[in-house]
């Protein structure tokens, strides 16, 4: 495989290795790819940087009551009273028992998981806006399925009481395009509307505005930009 030459091929590995989804034998050809190829080395770098925040977003969830409720009817455990009666018994039975039930606690855990996974939102599209000394400032996270967009200010990022920060799609051509207010200065969640990700999109921009967004009568930014960045695609 002429993987230097395949630049689109290059990406696609590289971001599937940071995501882990590169696996096997592929993880090991790509890691030896990378070590006698400091291009590759640096892509890989470049979509850690891009990927890292999303970790950001991902939060413990706590099983809600009636899973619990389901896994005890299931493995038709007794009333806690009997249930530790049997505990003092320390028969053979009961510790080959609580072994079984151990297992398949965990296969349902497994299962209602996954199921939580599928129904949660799936995030297709990614940003990191920099200020002007190329930090990373604010996180963008996109699900157009859903319509869905998710912006997060980074750990460390001030802004004044008195200001908004306030999200534009800038396409190559005309007018930016308004995509809402980030209201408490931290973080938002907007609709995504289709331009937002359009082919045109040549530029994220956040501007900070006057308390409630920009007072400009066309619609147009009237702060300066302090963030920007691009869309990644990530499916």
């Amino acid at each position: 495989m002429n993987l230097r030459d395949n630049l689109p091929l290059r990406e696609k590995l590289a971001a599937e290795y940071v995501l882990g989804t590169l696996k096997g034998g592929a993880r090991r050809r790509f890691e030896g790819w990378m070590h006698n190829d400091a291009a590759l080395r640096r892509t890989t770098s470049e979509w850690q940087q891009r990927l890292a925040p999303l970790a950001e977003f991902s939060a413990a969830q706590k099983p809600r009551a009636q899973v619990w409720r389901g896994i005890e009817r299931r493995l038709n455990l007794t009333p806690p009273a009997r249930f530790w009666q049997f505990w003092r018994n320390e028969s053979l039975l009961f510790w080959r028992a609580l072994g079984l039930a151990s297992t398949a606690i965990a296969a349902l855990l497994i299962v209602v998981l996954a199921g939580r996974t599928l129904e949660a939102p799936t995030i297709n599209y990614v940003a990191t806006l920099t200020d002007e000394k190329s930090q990373g400032a604010m996180l963008l996270t996109a699900d157009s399925a859903h319509h869905e967009l998710d912006a997060r200010l980074l750990a460390g990022v001030a802004v004044a009481d008195d200001k908004t920060l306030q999200l534009w799609a800038v396409p190559a051509k005309g007018a930016p395009r308004s995509l809402g207010i980030v209201a408490d200065n931290h973080s938002a969640k907007l609709t995504l509307p289709a331009y937002a990700i359009g082919g045109d999109v040549a530029l994220i921009a956040v501007t900070l505005e006057p308390k409630g967004g920009s007072r400009d009568p066309n619609g147009a930014p009237s702060g300066p930009i302090v963030y920007k960045g691009n869309w990644v695609k990530l499916m």
